[in-house]
């Protein structure tokens, strides 16, 4: 979006227009209108679209959701200029390291966050201006369908099929990285996202969560992805319940895998026996 409705009304932009009330806004409107009318200007040739414009960034300015993600749009983007002008070469490098050190273990960009921002804020907003040029357009009220909560909850349950949860010990010394876990678990079908999780337990233990492109990919790999054998992969579903299809009988018995405490220690026990396996089959080679 690079209009500046401010600026088409004559109006300051950044911090100062976003404090604008809207009957300075009206006002600065109604003095602008008076200077491009057509009939004002009628040697112009682009009068008339000159003049629609204005009444257009008019519109969009009194509509109060458009006005507010212009103005966050704005901010973003002089935030991000901001911070692109502090940085020097020095710095750069130093946040280059950092960030590089970052993803390798989280798998997050900080950069990416904030472009995913800007685009997001960009999108709702050329969203809402849609909305209002076809108000303004075909002089009628655009009709939205809003979700139910029912929808989006039944969206969220699905995505989490699509997600698994992947623990591991050794994290220091013989850990896996996202690269490593992508390559593992691409072997069953698209993987769309690895994110390393932090754990209290450094030193001990690795967590990771792994989304699928599907859920017959995630339900492919849950159980045929073990990982190195000196340093087995637990891989268990997303989310607080655990169904009790992905976990073999003999496995489950005896104890409550919805219980925060049962459940952890059904994690430590499948480890401790996926050791145990790699330490026999390695002593039977």
């Amino acid at each position: 979006m690079d209009v500046d409705h401010y600026n088409v009304l004559g109006l300051p932009s950044g911090e100062e227009g976003a404090k604008l009330t809207e009957k300075e806004i009206a006002k600065g409107y109604k003095l602008k209108a008076l200077v491009l009318h057509p009939d004002k200007r009628p040697d112009d040739p682009k009068a008339h679209e000159n003049f629609q414009k204005l009444k257009f960034s008019y519109e969009v300015l009194k509509d109060e959701k458009a006005r507010k993600l212009f103005d966050d749009l704005l901010r973003a983007k002089r935030e991000q200029r901001a911070r692109r002008g502090q940085q020097d070469a020095k710095r750069q490098r130093m946040m280059s390291d950092l960030e590089e050190r970052e993803r390798a273990a989280f798998a997050v960009d900080p950069a990416d966050v904030e472009k995913r921002r800007v685009e997001k804020i960009d999108r709702e907003l050329r969203e809402q201006v849609d909305k209002i040029r076809s108000m303004f357009t075909n002089k009628g009220v655009p009709v939205v369908k809003k979700e139910t909560v029912g929808v989006k909850e039944s969206r969220i349950e699905e995505d989490e099929k699509k997600i698994l949860n992947v623990r591991w010990e050794k994290v220091d010394s013989e850990g896996y990285s996202a690269e490593r876990l992508r390559e593992l678990f691409s072997k069953f079908g698209e993987v769309k996202d690895v994110v390393i999780r932090s754990t209290k337990e450094k030193k001990k233990r690795g967590q990771a969560l792994v989304e699928m492109a599907t859920e017959e990919a995630a339900v492919a790999a849950l159980g045929n992805v073990f990982g190195n054998l000196s340093n087995p992969l637990l891989v268990l579903p997303y989310g607080k319940k655990v169904a009790a299809t992905t976990i073999p009988a003999r496995e489950s018995e005896g104890l409550n895998i919805f219980s925060g405490i049962n459940h952890q220690a059904y994690e430590d026990s499948i480890l401790e026996k996926l050791r145990k396996a790699a330490e026999n089959q390695k002593q039977k080679a």
